[in-house]
């Protein structure tokens, strides 16, 4: 847009180019209430895209602190599946596994002459940091887990990593890491974060709005000083972004389980059983759901388990008894009675006979979440059997 003089256009610096604005999709679409980290991890790439990004440094270099189960990890495994194809296409270090200095020998390998030199590939050789590169995106994804549990040695390795991009493996091969996404997650500061939020589980009402504004900045200040206390400064001037991931309230663990359900329906359709099935799950069935599944001190990762318990095996129990078979429709409701899941099926994949036999206006027994103990209802239905 011109000014009056008509030789000057005023620049929009919000906006980013279709990959990156395709980048910030997918990840919005799989990473709820973290825009904070979203934010970052699209900018970084954006200014990889264009060649802006500093030579002889990795592309970006992150440390996520929070709470278990609060999308530390997943945002990492979205990243890959988003620029590489593959949630998988990760080089991760498990930092539980390096707790004493002689173990780096496993990151780098050993030296000529030491035992165990040539047996196995280092896991940060270059072989592993390009395995997933593609026709299109050269960039490899590299996650140290827990990065607080790692030994000193790993640390000092890492200063080397984060400030020059390369590193010199024990047979003194040098690896370059500048075209690499670096990502460390801590739970530092949780046991603070969670001691703030107390006994409540998400936000107060949107009256409170200013109180919770300040409880976030309390969160985020108090996961940072927790780090600060645990890694040098040197370490810490390394970083290109420290993000503090926010406790998961009940709107985002409700959009949680709406993700979650979508992909129990993928892996319906996917099943090797040959028995693709469509899945309704009423409100009531996904009210208890959450119910089931929120613990704050657990996050999305309890939900998950919940999700897995009360309706994955109950289905897997279905379809390995034949009670459903492909193309049916299976419906999930909640029992106020029972306080449990009932399940039944739409009659979509029978036959007109079989369909007239099945339909019947007589009560009949529902499968139940438990697998034990029959529901009876008036609605015409097919019976599923307990088993």
């Amino acid at each position: 847009m011109l000014n009056t003089s008509g030789r000057k256009q005023s620049l929009d610096i919000s906006r980013v180019g279709d990959r990156a604005d395709d980048l910030a999709k997918r990840l919005h679409d799989s990473i709820v209430g973290q825009n904070e980290a979203i934010a970052p991890i699209v900018q970084m790439y954006q200014t990889h895209l264009v060649g802006l990004s500093s030579t002889g440094r990795p592309i970006a270099t992150f440390l996520f602190l929070g709470p278990t189960g609060t999308g530390k990890t997943r945002i990492v495994e979205a990243t890959a599946e988003a620029l590489l194809g593959n949630p998988g296409a990760v080089v991760k270090v498990d930092c539980g596994e390096f707790q004493h200095s002689h173990e780096i020998a496993k990151l780098i390998g050993s030296p000529p002459g030491y035992i165990g030199h040539r047996e196995s590939l280092p896991r940060l050789s270059q072989e592993a940091l390009d395995k997933h590169h593609t026709a299109s995106v050269k960039i490899s994804i590299v996650l140290f887990d827990e990065i607080e549990k790692a030994s000193d040695a790993l640390w000092n390795l890492l200063l080397g990593i984060l400030d020059k991009g390369t590193l010199t493996l024990g047979d003194n091969r040098r690896v370059d890491l500048s075209r690499s996404l670096i990502f460390m997650t801590s739970n530092l500061g949780a046991a603070e974060m969670n001691a703030l939020l107390s006994t409540r589980l998400g936000f107060a009402p949107a009256a409170e709005c200013r109180n919770n504004e300040r409880l976030e900045e309390r969160i985020a200040a108090s996961g940072v000083e927790a780090a600060r206390r645990r890694f040098s400064p040197e370490f810490i001037n390394r970083l290109d972004k420290i993000v503090v991931f926010k406790p998961l309230g009940d709107a985002e663990l409700e959009e949680i389980l709406d993700i979650e359900l979508n992909a129990v329906q993928r892996r319906l359709f996917q099943s090797k059983s040959s028995c693709a099935l469509e899945l309704h799950v009423s409100e009531a069935g996904k009210g208890h759901l959450l119910r089931e599944g929120t613990d704050t001190r657990y996050g999305a990762r309890h939900l998950k388990r919940a999700i897995d318990r009360l309706l994955v095996q109950p289905l897997a129990n279905l379809i390995a008894t034949e009670q459903v078979r492909d193309g049916d429709v299976i419906s999930v409701d909640f029992c106020s009675d029972s306080g449990e899941l009932v399940f039944w099926k739409e009659l979509s994949n029978l036959t007109q006979q079989e369909e007239v036999a099945a339909i019947t206006d007589e009560v009949v027994p529902i499968f139940n979440a438990h697998v034990a103990v029959p529901v009876w209802t008036s609605v015409p239905q097919t019976q599923l059997a307990p088993v």
